[in-house]
């Protein structure tokens, strides 16, 4: 079974990328530092996601990012060669985006697809390592070989019978998800996943539909992702973790540019209340 993976990503921008982390919004970052900071995040996940070696890694970005910048900027990877394509998604709802992402791989399980499988991945997920992608990818391809799998899955012409449904996730703070993936054939769309009017978090509306349609489900190490001020102090002490943890550990794979920008070029440390007497 053929897999991809996709970083869905904006292009870095002072002013559009992290602003949720500047002082103007009550957070610690000018807007030039939160957009540097946004890219060494992205460049780490995009190198851990190529170091993981577990399918075509690709590039989904926003539909007026700049293009020649994002190239600019993926020249400074290790392997940049390792990119097997960047495109646009196109201009719409968090939902219609991501769905357009997954259905640029997959054609919706048609001959042509790019890939039979697809793990979806966000930009700002410092902490993320390969061998949660590893872990990710793995369990899909399991689950997607099960009776059950196959038992669930859409068929189309041209497509393998033996390519079942499955999906995976990665959990992240409040409800949400920082990474999904599924198979060609699963039974599965991303209408009203993270805008419904109901206000259930990302995560559950997933759960639903999963269970609805009986997929078989895989859960990963929760990564969270960095929108808010409160996101960022949580990850300091991660990294530093990750940093000890490496000398020790040769499966681990630092983000060294984000522990390079947070720690070392602005010495951010995490503190914590001391509780009230």
């Amino acid at each position: 079974m053929k897999n991809a993976i996709v970083v869905f990503t904006k292009v870095p921008k002072v002013g559009v990328s992290k602003t949720r982390l500047t002082t103007a919004r009550g957070g610690l970052f000018t807007p030039e530092e939160a957009k540097d900071f946004y890219e060494a995040c992205l460049l780490d996940v995009i190198d851990h996601c190529v170091s993981a070696d577990s399918g075509d890694v690709y590039i989904c970005k926003d539909s007026v990012g700049d293009s020649e910048y994002l190239k600019q900027l993926l020249a400074k990877m290790s392997n940049p060669q390792a990119i097997k394509e960047i495109f646009s998604d196109v201009e719409g709802t968090f939902d219609e985006c991501m769905q357009y992402a997954a259905d640029y791989i997959l054609k919706k399980g048609q001959a042509g697809r790019l890939a039979d499988s697809v793990l979806l991945v966000g930009g700002d997920l410092p902490c993320l390592q390969p061998s949660i992608i590893k872990e990710a990818v793995s369990k899909m391809k399991n689950l997607a070989y099960t009776n059950q799998g196959v038992a669930v899955a859409m068929h189309s012409e041209g497509m393998e019978a033996s390519v079942g449904a499955a999906m995976v996730a990665s959990a992240c703070q409040e409800g949400g998800f920082s990474m999904i993936g599924y198979t060609c054939t699963t039974p599965f769309d991303f209408e009203g996943v993270f805008y419904n009017k109901e206000g259930i978090t990302a995560l559950d509306v997933l759960v639903q539909k999963t269970s609805s349609h009986n997929i078989p489900f895989g859960l990963v190490e929760a990564v969270p992702d960095v929108d808010i001020p409160l996101d960022l102090a949580s990850q300091i002490p991660v990294l530093k973790a990750l940093q000890l943890a490496e000398k020790y550990d040769t499966t681990i794979d630092l983000p060294i540019r984000t522990i390079k920008f947070l720690i070392e070029e602005m010495g951010l440390e995490s503190s914590a209340m001391p509780p009230q007497r």
